[in-house]
């Protein structure tokens, strides 16, 4: 199958780390449905890729809601016949509060996007890929250096993300029978809205603020693509990314 016959679809997908992978993945050739909660935001996204928009599909929905994820699939189904790449990147996180005081609808917002979104979508996509011929694709879940290393006042996001490690698991294990290949990206600190505040100071483990070291969306993107682009009899099971002096290995 040659790259302009390969159909992605990326959530989260109208700014930062999803952007810049519907971006890297459009200029390598792949046809991709862009999906957020915002129309317009997507449009731009599509848009912003200039000659290579006409292989772009863009889609509003939100990855909570099982009626909007059916749709979206259908769509995508519609427009593009198959899909051979899905990646979970739609993530949300909640006020960095004292754990005791953490509102449940806080709580219920984050898992709602960050696991229930994740399983719908790869849900969604593992049945089109067992259906479709030649069988197969692949699903790259969005994680976080939070699924091995939690911040202070995170239950919410590290609770989800530790969970997207076990979502990667079972859909690897239950995808090979189809030619399903599951993976994770574990990202730190990369340049978005939701990780910008890193750059600025954020609480360390003992209580201190500390600025914190960030990479590019880019550079995230790039990685993706790297994995994405691999047959599927070779998987990039985990693949972690990050600044090379971000505390991580000192973390907590």
């Amino acid at each position: 199958m040659s790259k302009t016959e390969k159909i992605a679809v990326i959530t989260g997908a109208g700014s930062g780390i999803g952007k810049a992978t519907a971006h890297a993945l459009l200029k390598d050739g792949w046809s991709v449905a862009v999906t957020g909660r915002h129309q317009d935001t997507l449009d731009a996204t599509i848009a912003e890729a200039g000659s290579d928009a006409a292989r772009g599909l863009a889609v509003a929905a939100d990855v909570g809601d099982p009626q909007a994820v059916a749709a979206l699939f259908a769509k995508v189904q519609q427009r593009f016949g198959r899909i051979d790449m899905l990646f979970n990147n739609a993530g949300q996180n909640a006020p960095g509060v004292p754990f005791e005081d953490l509102p449940y609808d806080k709580w219920k917002s984050v898992v709602d996007t960050n696991l229930t979104g994740s399983f719908l979508c790869a849900q969604a996509a593992f049945r089109i890929m067992k259906m479709q011929s030649p069988q197969g694709g692949r699903i790259i879940n969005n994680g976080s250096i939070s699924a091995h290393a939690p911040r202070p006042d995170s239950a919410p996001y590290t609770a989800t993300k530790h969970a997207i490690t076990g979502l990667t698991r079972t859909i690897s294990l239950d995808g090979r029978q189809y030619n399903i290949a599951c993976c994770q990206i574990d990202v730190g600190n990369a340049m978005t809205g939701l990780a910008s505040r890193m750059a600025k100071g954020v609480k360390q483990a003992d209580g201190s603020i500390k600025a914190e070291s960030m990479i590019d969306v880019t550079d995230v993107a790039n990685s993706v693509l790297f994995m994405a682009n691999q047959p599927l009899n070779v998987n990039i099971y985990h693949l972690m990314v990050m600044a090379t002096d971000m505390p991580y290995a000192g973390r907590g």
